[in-house]
């Protein structure tokens, strides 16, 4: 088995790439989970949760021909605009300027999302908190309509609303999700939201990309190699479901993407649909099933199987160490581990793993994240 040198040694880094703040930003990985790819000679790849896709970013700037997959309208929408693009970056800039243009209005985000400044404090006469300053909700309002106005081709209107959510997240109050706010406004939310052309390049690749559910997509897309990175719950009993989901974490970004005014509910003004009867993630479950086993082990397993590619990179969270054990018996069922690779964030540490099962000594350490490379057993 070989070992990937020392962080210091690293042969690949990164290409620039955008996103949101995001729980489950790969952003620091990158450079990691490029060197392993480049490690097994692979051409495409299925990034099959690509959440801000950096990481599909990331491989279509270096050409590679990406699959980019997840489930969230959102990440569909940055998907589409960095890596269906054609054009050059400064061909979007009479786009963004007219938008920018646009007189502010009072409309459906302003009335659930907008607060007044109050003197420094973002809770409001209704005794709730708010993500974004009222001016700034204006301005979002405005340009979301006329964005829909203006009846753009798929790719030119994602290049709008990505510099739309990019400009917004610039300009919250929040903790880097929408389940609370500050109870004091940020000095960024003070700032005028201001729209930036996405950092988009003429993409050459035959790159495609999804909104579906991973079961129903990996076991139709032939790749090289598949990416997972799931979305970890938390491995706490006592922690309601709905308070770890990702769709609850960011659905108002949601609603800046389908601009279909929602219902909504909690004192977030969630929409509805992020509920937990509606909001389920089997990946985002660490409880057990019938028979006793975890189920978000059991889906992992499931997905490898099914997957169709040569080569398997997974993410894994320190977070879910209850499963650890489990989850090396799912590798070892289904392939040979070629690398382990574990990144402490605390110590800034990379370091490779030369045995199958060391990782495990490993995994009680906090703020550890892990990749595996797997490569799949031939059918």
């Amino acid at each position: 088995m070989t070992q990937l040198p020392l962080f210091g040694d690293l042969v690949l880094a990164a290409p620039p790439t955008e996103g949101i703040k995001y729980a489950g930003s790969k952003l620091k990985l990158l450079p990691h989970i490029l060197q392993l790819i480049a490690k097994v000679g692979a051409k495409t790849v299925l990034d099959g949760f690509s959440g801000t896709t950096r990481v599909s970013q990331a491989l279509a700037r270096l050409g590679y021909t990406v699959v980019c997959n997840d489930i969230a309208a959102w990440s569909e929408i940055f998907g589409t605009c960095y890596l269906l693009n054609k054009r050059k970056a400064e061909d979007y800039q009479p786009l963004i300027d007219h938008l920018n243009a646009v007189p502010p209005a009072d409309g459906w985000f302003t009335q659930h999302y907008g607060g007044h400044p109050n003197k420094g404090c973002a809770i409001q006469r209704d005794g709730r908190k708010r993500p974004w300053q009222i001016h700034n909700t204006r301005k979002l309002d405005a340009i979301r309509e006329e964005i829909e106005a203006l009846a753009l081709d798929p790719v030119d209107k994602a290049v709008a609303l990505t510099s739309l959510i990019l400009a917004l997240d610039r300009v919250d109050s929040s903790l880097g999700h929408f389940v609370s706010y500050l109870k004091d406004w940020s000095p960024r939310s003070y700032k005028e939201l201001d729209l930036k052309v996405p950092s988009v390049f003429p993409s050459s690749g035959k790159h495609r990309v999804f909104r579906k559910d991973i079961f129903d997509l990996a076991p139709n897309i032939p790749v090289d190699l598949a990416y997972f990175d799931p979305p970890y719950g938390s491995n706490n009993e006592k922690m309601p479901p709905s308070r770890v989901r990702y769709a609850s974490y960011y659905h108002i970004w949601k609603s800046v993407i389908l601009c279909d005014k929602p219902a909504l509910f909690g004192k977030a003004n969630r929409r509805v649909d992020t509920s937990d009867p509606v909001a389920t993630s089997a990946f985002e479950e660490f409880r057990r099933d019938a028979k006793g086993r975890f189920i978000a082990v059991e889906a992992i397993e499931k997905l490898i199987a099914a997957t169709r590619a040569r080569y398997v990179i997974l993410s894994y969270s320190s977070g879910g160490r209850a499963t650890a054990s489990a989850l090396n018996d799912v590798m070892r069922r289904h392939g040979r581990l070629l690398d382990v690779v574990a990144i402490n964030y605390q110590k800034n540490v990379m370091a490779g793993m030369t045995w199958t099962h060391e990782w495990l000594r490993e995994v009680d350490q906090s703020n550890r994240e892990f990749l595996f490379l797997l490569e799949k057993q031939r059918a």
